[in-house]
């Protein structure tokens, strides 16, 4: 974990609720973040930061995706560009790729495609093909489809409403084989391609954090080797090692 020093380069809005942010670094970052890992941005006038998974890094800077759903992700969204903000980061454990076969699948819900993307790239490079599999509520809610095209893929999107793509939700177009799967998104979402998949998978839990880094214990998941914390232990466990409350 490191405190660094960001200078926001974008803020675009990609639908109503999420907005891409674009950070540099002042200084170049020790080494580049894995995909599942996250940072914690520092907001004016808040106690408790917030994460965010790091969504690509390029040429040092980093892209975040963020939805507002409170009056913190209400601030980032109005941000100018020019901003410094204070991260932290090298937070959590990231997917582990050598596990990944010659046909994996990716599966992100809304903002959970994020560290989903940054996966796909470094698969890419490494001679290995993802399917990807994205879900969200409706066509207006959609995005990030075109980013997968611009490096080679073609995900497969679903919706809640069927206003595009396919009708329903990620597991109705989790039909083929596949060796392995990475998954981020809500925990319904989550519980539901483990229940549906009988290959192993990683799974990236985004949920509420207090101080990050393990401190608080207020991110604890009961897992089949007791409580680990989301944040330090996590957020990518393998699907094996969880048990899910009734």
């Amino acid at each position: 974990m490191k405190k660094a020093q960001f200078r926001l380069q974008e803020n675009r809005p990609l639908t109503a609720r999420v907005n891409l942010l674009l950070l540099s670094p002042a200084e170049a970052l020790e080494e580049p973040f894995r995909p599942g890992q996250f940072v914690n941005v520092a907001l004016p006038g808040f106690f408790l930061r917030r994460p965010f998974s790091v969504c690509d890094q390029e040429n040092g800077s980093i892209t975040l995706l963020v939805e507002r759903v409170g009056s913190g992700t209400e601030l980032l969204h109005t941000l100018p560009v020019g901003t410094e903000l204070e991260l932290l980061t090298g937070l959590g454990n990231g997917f582990e790729r050598s596990v990944a076969g010659n046909a994996p699948l990716l599966i992100g819900g809304g903002t959970g495609l994020s560290p989903l993307f940054g996966l796909a790239k470094r698969l890419l490079a490494e001679g290995v093909t993802p399917s990807v599999i994205l879900g969200f509520n409706t066509k207006d809610d959609v995005f990030f489809e075109d980013a997968f095209q611009t490096i080679g893929l073609s995900p497969t999107i679903t919706t809640a409403d069927g206003s595009y793509g396919i009708p329903g939700f990620v597991t109705d177009a989790m039909e083929g084989p596949h060796s392995f799967f990475y998954a981020c998104g809500p925990e319904a979402m989550l519980r539901a391609v483990c229940a549906k998949s009988t290959a192993s998978g990683e799974l990236a839990f985004d949920v509420r954090m207090g101080c990050g880094f393990g401190a608080c214990m207020g991110c604890t998941k009961q897992t089949a080797r007791g409580p680990k914390r989301v944040c330090k232990d996590g957020p990518v466990f393998r699907k094996e090692e969880l048990e899910w409350a009734d």
